[in-house]
């Protein structure tokens, strides 16, 4: 069926302004394969299914928006914690504000060196599981990411990573256009925890690839924040082995548009897959809207997913949930869990769910759930009567509702930075 005149014109215009990166032969290819599904597909538009929700426009339109530069006046999150940094620039891989490519259990290169080589094995990852992740609902997006991205890392975990590694991206100027594919590999028994921070530039598009083998373990935490004008469309495509265990969790404040698609395969018996967030939007700063879509499918036995969604919304700032359980006839005795919940700070914000269940086994457990209210008054009366001023109590508040994805982050530490940096964002809202 041929595309819609306006979205054929606009993915016309965005391609042409766009540049192919240099890379060898394998990776030319692939960049070749997903140029064609790109142009097959179109670039979203708010009159397509998975996009009735979020307006597509400033991610697709051929120039950037601009976005204020932001410098930090604290430290650095995760700053505290042992790991290994990895450091871009605008985009720009910064070898100098990097740590050496080096840790034990783990290979680590540059997506360019990578790229550059005859073979590889990313080469059998690379833009694969974005292939995959395209059915049945497209993500043109995520292809115009592996057709174009010239930046990531590509890492293979052989053992137990000895600590963390943190990929951090600085913004410099204030219309950068940005792309990042990292690929990751988690060998047999293998276990990884990766950490991402920082704004990037002024418009993000990132494509991250993680195959978990048989008994390996994947933790991800990510930080997006303090970027008032940020947009941003984030892309997890995972696939899972026997008894490998995968876990992520987002937090999100600030950013005028944020997308974080979770494309998550269970193709092994006994895996276990958690994708978690929490956002806090306050549209008094600029426009908030964020907007979670998770498409889980369980294609083996006695696996067990969650998804565990927390929004906090004030000043017309808008969020936006969509999450798919899909559970085959061969996936037998799955748990499969769901629950997006919004807590809403005036009457001008807005939460929009769409949770889905798909169910062609006759032995599971799944259940989903979506709610969105108000703060609970009775709570706050109890905080008030006990001398806690209501800014404060609300905070509380907050910090509660959203404790159950934050309960998602397994490393103690890593999560009392990530609660830390949540506590410093509500206490510059009373500010």
């Amino acid at each position: 069926m041929a595309l819609p005149q306006q979205k054929n014109d606009a993915t016309a215009e965005r391609l042409g302004a766009m540049s192919r990166p240099d890379g060898g032969a394998w990776i030319g290819q692939a960049r070749d394969a997903a140029l064609v599904r790109v142009e097959t597909m179109g670039l979203p538009h708010r009159r397509d299914e998975y996009w009735k929700y979020t307006r597509p426009e400033t991610l697709v339109d051929a120039k950037a928006p601009h976005a204020g530069v932001y410098e930090p006046h604290e430290t650095q999150v995760f700053g505290d914690i042992d790991r290994l940094k990895i450091v871009f620039v605008d985009g720009v891989f910064d070898a100098e504000a990097s740590d050496e490519l080096s840790l034990a259990g783990v290979e680590i290169e540059t997506l360019q060196s990578a790229g550059a080589a005859d073979i590889h094995w990313a080469r059998d990852l690379y833009g694969v599981l974005e292939t995959r992740g395209q059915s049945p609902v497209e993500r043109p997006l995520a292809a115009l990411n592996s057709a174009f991205a010239g930046q990531g890392v590509v890492i293979r975990v052989t053992a137990n990573a000895a600590k963390p590694i943190n990929l951090t991206y600085l913004q410099r100027q204030a219309d950068t256009d940005v792309m990042f594919h990292h690929v990751i590999k988690v060998e047999d028994g293998a276990d990884l925890t990766l950490l991402e921070n920082g704004p990037a530039g002024a418009r993000l598009n990132s494509v991250m690839e993680v195959e978990i083998a048989d008994g390996g373990a994947f933790h991800h935490v990510r930080t997006q924040g303090r970027a008032h004008e940020r947009r941003a469309a984030t892309h997890l495509f995972t696939r899972l082995g026997k008894e490998s265990t995968f876990k992520s969790f987002t937090l999100t404040v600030n950013g005028a548009m944020t997308r974080n698609e979770a494309v998550i395969e269970l193709t092994g018996d006994d895996a276990v897959a958690h994708v978690a967030g929490a956002a806090l939007g306050d549209g008094a700063t600029g426009p908030f809207h964020h907007d979670d879509t998770v498409f889980i499918t369980h294609d083996a036995e006695n696996c067990e997913s969650r998804q565990v969604f927390k929004k906090v919304l004030r000043n017309g700032a808008v969020g936006v949930f969509q999450g798919k359980i899909l559970v085959t006839q061969t996936a037998q005795k799955t748990d499969g869990y769901q629950i997006s919940q919004s807590l809403l700070l005036d009457d001008d914000s807005q939460f929009l769910a769409k949770p889905e269940l798909e169910i062609y086994a006759d032995d599971v457990a799944c259940s989903h759930g979506s709610t969105s209210g108000a703060i609970d008054e009775e709570g706050l009366f109890y905080l008030r009567s006990r001398g806690v001023p209501k800014s404060e109590a609300t905070d509380l508040m907050v910090i509660a509702f959203v404790a159950e994805a934050l309960e998602e982050i397994e490393d103690e530490a890593i999560s009392a930075d990530v609660l830390a940096r949540l506590e410093g964002w509500l206490e510059r809202r009373r500010g």
